[in-house]
């Protein structure tokens, strides 16, 4: 298949309806940011450091789940609320505060966000109860959702298009890292002092990379304040939600974070059981795999050059419904290689439609990241929940068809974006040849 144009009507999806509101990505500015030019390196550096500290914080307790559940008598599904009330919380809170950044700064609302989620995370060790903990979680999420869309529309402002893809992809870089260290660094703390330390652990990294990315995050050169009025809001919402492409993006998100959300919050559960029988630490340094989201995310740029956008999410999609199946045999290298594959996927294919939402959306950029970011961490929720459950019903394999049916989902709206853009490029037939 041919690499996709790189018009905004055609990115991964194919062409938006005729109606769409989205206009043509304009001519790139020449003192935006690109490889090579001063500043770049700190505004890479600075918004990696962001993502370290967002993933870290917001999926503290994945890991933890099976010392949460011990320690305080719960079931999988009631210890996996504190994963998912934090992300449902992000979802929830995203577009209002993405608003907020339209009127006050991308800069100043990340900064603020990272500010209250490290200083929650710092109480969150000291929950007495799991419905405590639970609560902390929701703070905490709120707090992080002005963090993700703030940095998508920083970016796409900031940095010129054609880096655009490579810049959002070392961001979520990381996340992949701050998602693999965080759990790192809680499954041998929990196994050495307990959960408790592992997330006062995970609070401190979080410090480091707030005052990382405080002392280091450009200031902004061309973001242009806008009003909080909830009218203008309402239509540049509807019309981000109006265009089929975007809702394809929004809709792919939501269902490769599902797939990956339920299979990292079970997947501690499955370790720790027959026949593994793995101790805290050494599922925690499973999350070493996240080093190939690292990978794959920072080369999703090389991969939409050399397959286009849509193309890129088949091989994304492909990897991961490949690693699902392989990680039901009952022998930890499988399991392993199966995780391998569902990590590379996952996040090959998130930085494809992410950095697609912001190269679609000129207008409006932070409320159409925050719809994806709230599509997303929905996704996150929903897997999280219903993997337990379904793990609760059917085992691993309970968890695995609840992700072959969220990857049937992104192949399904992938083939019909692609059908719509290949009817799109079809030249109309003349109704006198029709006649004929």
């Amino acid at each position: 298949m041919p690499p996709a144009s790189t018009g905004a009507s055609t990115i991964v999806l194919g062409a938006s309806a005729p109606s769409s509101p989205v206009a043509a990505v304009p001519a790139p500015d020449p003192d935006r940011l690109e490889p090579g030019r001063p500043g770049y390196r700190r505004m890479s550096f600075a918004l990696f450091a962001a993502g370290v500290a967002t993933f870290a914080l917001l999926y503290s307790t994945q890991a933890l789940l099976p010392a949460v559940s011990a320690s305080f008598g719960a079931t999988a599904g009631q210890a996996s609320w504190t994963v998912s009330a934090a992300t449902g919380a992000l979802a929830l809170c995203v577009l209002p505060l993405s608003a907020l950044s339209e009127r006050f700064g991308r800069r100043q609302m990340m900064t603020a966000s990272l500010t209250v989620a490290v200083l929650v995370g710092l109480l969150v060790p000291f929950a007495p109860s799991l419905d405590w903990l639970i609560a902390l979680r929701v703070i905490q999420g709120a707090a992080l959702a002005g963090l993700p869309a703030s940095a998508m529309a920083y970016l796409a402002e900031e940095v010129r298009p054609k880096a655009l893809v490579a810049a959002i992809g070392l961001f979520v870089a990381g996340n992949s890292i701050g998602g693999m260290s965080g759990r790192i660094l809680a499954g041998w703390v929990a196994q050495l002092w307990g959960w408790r330390a592992a997330l006062g652990a995970i609070g401190l990294l979080a410090l480091a990379c707030a005052v990382v990315f405080h002392f280091m995050i450009p200031k902004a050169r061309h973001f242009t304040p806008g009003s909080l009025n909830p009218r203008a809001l309402a239509k540049t919402v509807g019309g981000h939600l109006s265009d089929p492409l975007l809702r394809r993006l929004y809709a792919i998100g939501a269902l490769f974070m599902t797939v990956f959300g339920a299979v990292y919050t079970v997947i501690g559960y499955r370790l720790v059981g027959e026949p593994f029988n793995l101790p805290q630490g050494i599922i925690g340094s499973i999350f070493l795999i996240y080093l190939v989201g690292t990978l794959s995310s920072a080369a999703a740029g090389r991969l939409v050059a050399r397959l286009g956008r849509r193309g890129a999410l088949y091989l994304a999609v492909s990897t991961t419904a490949a690693g699902l199946l392989l990680s039901l045999a009952d022998v930890l290298a499988a399991v392993l290689l199966g995780l391998v594959l569902i990590t590379a996927g996952f996040f090959a294919g998130h930085a494809v439609a992410s950095s697609s939402v912001s190269r679609t959306a000129t207008t409006g950029r932070a409320q159409a990241s925050a719809l994806y970011q709230s599509a997303y961490y929905l996704g996150s929720s929903a897997g999280g929940t219903l993997g337990a459950v379904a793990f609760h019903t059917g085992g691993w394999a309970g968890t695995v068809f609840l992700g072959l049916l969220a990857v049937l989902g992104v192949v399904s709206i992938t083939l019909y974006g692609t059908r719509a853009a290949r009817a799109e490029r079809r030249p109309a037939v003349p109704s006198a040849a029709m006649q004929n």
